[in-house]
């Protein structure tokens, strides 16, 4: 009986210190650290990965994460230095570099992205409300995401956090102000087309004026230049017929006839009142064309060519 009962009290014993050897002992992960609260006291930090110890039942591991966290603050809007406003979304990455402030000052990772999108929030109007609305969007992005990213690991030390990028992902006008900017820009465009419309219908008037000068002027000359010629022809021409008259008046009167006759006399139902024995039927009568009729008058001396 004796025998049974200190063997029950050494089995609980025993019970007991496996209890108390498994809850002295903790592991740390490599994406961990640990810190090791007594009684609701901070005792130690545990930093490196592996199997740590500690007073069972009095001692608490608290784990901590080691990696790099994300921030995602939500979009805000901010006021540049030429007093245009901006939505800007913008979020940060960190990790919690002291765990022993961090627990005192934080105590949890919702703690931390609470109070860490508060300093975001005041970094960004810090640093953005000293830039413009061009320096924001285009020129000065990195310098000014690496001034606010200062800012806020500054800010963040008191915490135990060390802030390791901080990104605006986003910044434009609020859509209110988007829409009365695209109106603006379209507006200035259409006037620039009008201009540019303007200034090619008075370009092309221009060409086409001086191109009809230039015809009115090319017409002018060839006229001229047809006149003179023309009148050299018909003074050639008369030259010949005085010619030809000097030469054999006679035939000369008789080709004349032929022309008259042949002129006069077409077969479109021509009519004539003349008298039949007249000086224009002479050839009829007398193939030499006298018939006792006076001989017709010489032609006048042609006109000097036109010069």
């Amino acid at each position: 009986m004796k025998l049974g009962f200190f063997g029950g009290v050494l089995l609980v014993i025993v019970l007991a210190a496996l209890v108390a050897g498994y809850s002295s002992l903790f592991t740390v992960y490599q994406t961990q650290q640990a810190l090791v609260v007594r009684l609701g006291k901070p005792v130690r930090v545990v930093s490196d990965s592996g199997l740590h110890f500690k007073l069972p039942f009095v001692d608490t591991v608290i784990r901590i994460d080691r990696r790099i966290l994300d921030l995602e603050a939500p979009a805000q809007e901010v006021i540049a230095s030429d007093q245009k406003r901006l939505v800007v979304d913008a979020f940060a990455r960190y990790r919690i570099k002291d765990p022993l402030r961090f627990y005192q000052t934080l105590g949890s990772i919702d703690g931390a992205n609470s109070q860490l999108a508060i300093l975001l929030n005041s970094s960004l109007r810090r640093v953005l409300g000293e830039a413009t609305f061009t320096e924001v969007v285009r020129d000065q992005r990195a310098e000014l995401m690496s001034r606010i990213r200062d800012l806020l690991d500054k800010d963040s030390t008191n915490y135990g956090i060390q802030v390791v990028d901080v990104r605006i992902r986003r910044a434009d006008l609020p859509e209110q102000n988007s829409q009365a900017v695209y109106q603006r820009m379209q507006t200035e465009r259409q006037r620039e087309a009008a201009e540019w419309r303007a200034q090619g219908a008075q370009r092309a008037q221009e060409i086409r004026s001086r191109a009809d000068r230039e015809v009115t002027v090319l017409i002018a000359e060839a006229t001229a230049k047809a006149e003179q010629i023309r009148g050299e022809g018909d003074a050639q021409r008369n030259q010949i017929f005085a010619d030809a008259y000097n030469r054999d008046r006679d035939f000369f009167a008789f080709y004349r006839s032929m022309q008259a006759y042949e002129n006069g006399l077409k077969a479109n139902d021509t009519r004539m009142v003349i008298r039949p024995d007249g000086n224009f039927f002479r050839y009829f009568g007398d193939p030499s064309g006298k018939g006792g009729m006076p001989a017709p008058p010489a032609p006048a001396k042609p006109a000097a060519p036109a010069q």
